[in-house]
């Protein structure tokens, strides 16, 4: 036999390599010759990725929980696909990462990875809520959708309503909610034009604001960008061009971030000199502002100190020796803060070759909510020492034993806030929408009044500013001074105006005018005036005087029996026997008198006494009417009803 057919019949060569002997030769063949017979690799894992991010920010996190909450959604979500063709569990992963890069804490992974399963699945709440604990299932919850077969028309507006109070609770459902549509915004080429048009719409009109009202820029400058590429891609594609093609552009940058910092060394301030580039959305507004027929875009660089507020202001003084500021240009958000909290110093000066360039000053823990807002104590958690009360840097070695932050403390946001004061004072969820639309879409001015500040709307009047310092305040407000001139009730204010109101104390006074209505601007001005001439055949009261009314009625009906309840779960279980979609309908609906109080005291009633005959039995069908756009609340957390 040949060498050739040697090989051919075994495979195995029978002259060796250059150098080396045949039997090393043979060696290397026979110990490479499986190669071609093993098994497939295993896959990698698809967690991997997202562990890697969160343990980046939180190094001592146990994961055990985020790979059982992987199994479970992908498991769920089994047979799925997206419109791009990819299997769905690829969405929750993604929204999951966007989350752990933020350095969000476990609980929000775990809800991201779940987020869809209520939704879109047989996974239910209450087996979420045992297998993953109320947290998550309280993330879940705020994000999950109602049935449009239940509410039809007014779906989205109670979706948004609920999203909105469980997010008073815990301000991680509207972060998990923002990733959400990131991602979405990230994947939106498998869409229809007609379809990528209206997502992007609504992102701009709604989520944007929203993402800048919680000061999480990290979110808001990607999600800015993805809409103007959607919404007008030639000019993404015009800056695009721009910012690519502009000689010498990294070099001066560069230059200016070392002049910058040898000033500071010369003033003995500890900190950093960085370039911040604008992104595109941005450069696009500010060249439609000017009316400019070719983008406009100034260098920009940013100073972050290690130090306190005092600090900044010895950092400008610096900048300011080191190049001429251009008059006019200078604003201080360190002592007037953005409605979104931003506080930094803004100035614009001349640098090399007289070419004007921004310059913004900053603390390190001013940078760190400038860019996570609400997010930053998450990704940066503190707790106090046991020994002092202060606050100290919490150990990320440690996570997995620390406590996170508590959630209420971010539900303390101040814009809010004043979201959850007019969720309480509209009648139903589309005005309380329409509202809160109404207040992300307008630009902010500050103004004060009787020693406070006050954030409205651009164009907002005195009227807006009476209702802002209390209802009593605008029904009689009579005339007001705007530093210190007599002023219409219906004059636009400016920013840094300085309002005093003058109201009657008549006890016969009239009380507002309807005509109010046409240019007031603030929410709150504008839902306080709408509710008073409201049509008569409208409804009184709101959604919380009958979420009120409702449990009041059941707890009657209770001490009739001489029964009470110790927490309403099995209430919140009987609203779901009955086919409502949460317990806060069930009580609307005995507050309408579309359901008796008695009926379901009784039905409560047996499902306690009488467990072993109700699991033989099923309980009477006393089913939620359908109803045309019912003005029904979002989930809220109950307190037990009385005894």
């Amino acid at each position: 036999m040949d060498a050739e057919a040697a090989t051919v019949a075994t495979g195995i060569p029978v002259t060796g390599r250059a150098g080396e002997s045949m039997l090393t030769t043979r060696l290397r063949t026979m110990l490479s010759w499986p190669n071609a017979r093993e098994k497939t690799p295993a896959p990698a894992d698809p967690v991997t990725a997202l562990i890697k991010a969160h343990r980046q920010v939180h190094s001592g996190s146990d994961v055990t929980l985020l790979r059982r909450a992987y199994r479970v959604a992908e498991r769920m979500h089994h047979g799925q696909m997206r419109k791009s063709g990819d299997p769905y569990i690829t969405h929750p992963l993604a929204v999951a990462e966007i989350l752990a890069h933020l350095g969000m804490d476990g609980t929000t992974l775990v809800a991201a990875l779940l987020h869809d399963t209520v939704e879109d699945t047989d996974y239910t709440l209450a087996q979420l809520r045992e297998d993953f604990g109320p947290d998550v299932a309280h993330l879940v919850d705020g994000v999950t959708k109602f049935d449009k077969a239940h509410f039809g028309a007014r779906a989205e507006a109670e979706t948004i309503r609920k999203m909105i109070v469980a997010a008073g609770q815990d301000i991680r459902v509207l972060v998990i909610k923002l990733a959400d549509r990131l991602h979405n915004m990230q994947t939106l080429d498998a869409r229809s034009a007609a379809s990528r048009a209206r997502i992007a719409g609504a992102t701009r009109e709604v989520l944007v604001p929203l993402c800048d009202r919680l000061g999480i820029q990290a979110l808001k400058r990607e999600l800015e960008d993805k809409v103007l590429l959607f919404l007008d891609p030639e000019e993404y594609e015009r800056i695009d061009g721009m910012v690519a093609n502009r000689p010498d552009w990294n070099g001066y940058v560069q230059n200016l971030v070392t002049l910058g910092s040898g000033a500071l060394r010369r003033e003995k301030l500890d900190g950093r000199v960085k370039p911040r580039p604008r992104h595109y959305y941005s450069i696009w507004k500010d060249t439609q502002q000017a009316g400019s027929p070719v983008p406009m875009d100034l260098p920009r660089i940013v100073v972050i100190l290690d130090g306190d507020d005092p600090d900044c202001y010895a950092a400008l003084c610096a900048v300011h020796q080191q190049w001429k500021p251009i008059p006019g240009r200078f604003k201080d958000f360190i002592a007037a803060p953005k409605n979104n909290l931003y506080r930094s110093l803004h100035t614009t000066v001349l640098g090399p070759g007289d070419q004007m360039v921004e310059v913004l000053i900053r603390t390190e823990q001013m940078h760190r909510a400038v860019e996570y807002g609400v997010v930053a104590p998450f990704r940066y958690p503190t707790r106090p020492s046991r020994r002092s009360g202060a606050l100290r840097v919490f150990n990320p070695r440690t996570a997995a034993r620390e406590v996170a932050p508590a959630p209420r403390q971010h539900g303390e946001h101040a814009w809010l806030r004043r979201a959850l004061d007019l969720e309480q004072a509209a009648p139903d969820a589309v005005q309380f929408v329409e509202t809160l639309r109404c207040d992300l879409a307008e630009q902010q001015i500050q103004v004060f009044a009787w020693g406070r500040q006050l954030l409205l709307p651009e164009g907002a009047s005195p009227v807006d500013v009476a209702y802002e310092l209390g209802t009593r305040t605008g029904d009689r407000c009579v005339a007001a001074t705007v530093n210190g001139v007599l002023t219409p009730l219906n004059a636009a204010l400016t920013d840094g105006d300085v309002v005093d109101i003058l109201v009657s104390r008549a006890r016969n006074h009239p009380g507002p005018r309807r005509e109010w209505l046409e240019f007031v601007k603030s929410p709150n001005a504008r839902l306080r005036l709408s509710r008073r001439f409201t049509d008569p055949e409208v409804a009184a009261g709101t959604v919380s005087d009958r979420l009120q009314l409702g449990r009041a009625a059941i707890g009657l009906a209770l001490r009739r029996r001489d029964r009470a309840l110790a927490d309403e779960q099995r209430l919140i279980s009987l609203a779901q026997a009955l086919d409502y979609p949460d317990l806060d309908t069930l009580l609307i609906a005995v507050a309408e008198h579309r359901v008796s109080a008695d009926t379901i005291v009784d039905q409560l009633i047996a499902s306690v006494d009488n467990q072993n005959e109700a699991a033989r039995t099923p309980l009477v069908n006393v089913a939620a009417p359908r109803r045309d756009a019912a003005d029904t609340p979002p989930r809220r957390s109950s307190t037990s009803l009385a005894r």
